[in-house]
């Protein structure tokens, strides 16, 4: 037991370490933050876009889709990083990731969003437009608020894996908080750097995933 305290929870070992690590956690936040304020939004507007039913749009929009669902996250995050500069488009490290991985989040929205649009039926449609509301009306006041709710359990549930996706960004030396702490644990040779960082991606998710939860409870349909 002694040695499980001093190699894991050495606590005292990481005091000159703490700035670095609070940094880390920091910079982690406003990525996990960034992703989800960037890829859900988008992947509704995409998704919004695709019902109105544009066919050479509809044809990019799901090679779109289908192109950023399949490619691996840390891949994409190493071409927007090394491979858009020789396009013209030079991005620093912590927004390469952002992009990279809203991008993806984006992706899986839209087919949520989408599956949650074609669970609507129809006859909410005809409803909505025997009223006099033209298709975009019905859409905003009678179709997306019942789309939303039936999207955030799996959406909320992708948002959370993808924001983890923030790790990946030590590939291209963003100083986020896996590569603050895998840095420290190097120069020590003590892991409890490791736990540190542990502990405090438990602290940033566990609450995310609590409020999950509960809007999970607080919009789900009636039970009879």
């Amino acid at each position: 037991m002694d040695q499980i305290v001093r190699y894991f929870f050495d606590f005292p070992l990481m005091a000159d370490y703490w700035p670095d690590i609070l940094r880390g956690f920091l910079i982690t936040v406003e990525m996990s933050v960034l992703t989800v304020v960037v890829g859900i939004p988008l992947g509704l507007l995409i998704a919004i876009i695709r019902l109105y039913g544009i066919k050479p749009l509809n044809a990019l929009i799901i090679f779109y889709i289908d192109f950023f669902r399949s490619i691996p996250q840390l891949v994409l995050i190493v071409l927007a990083y090394f491979a858009l500069p020789y396009f013209g488009l030079v991005l620093d490290p912590f927004t390469a990731t952002v992009c990279a991985l809203a991008v993806v989040l984006s992706a899986f929205a839209e087919e949520i969003f989408w599956a949650g649009i074609n669970a609507v039926h129809k006859g909410q449609w005809e409803a909505g437009r025997s009223t006099g509301l033209s298709f975009t009306q019905t859409l905003a006041y009678i179709i997306l608020p019942q789309v939303v709710r039936i999207s955030i359990p799996p959406l909320t549930n992708r948002a959370i894996g993808i924001s983890k996706g923030t790790t990946l960004g030590s590939v291209v030396a963003v100083p986020e908080l896996l590569n603050v702490t895998s840095s420290i644990q190097s120069n020590v040779a003590n892991p409890t750097a490791l736990t540190v960082g542990a502990l405090l991606f438990l602290a940033l998710f566990l609450p995310f995933v609590r409020f999950t939860r509960w809007l999970e409870q607080a919009y789900a349909h009636p039970r009879s």
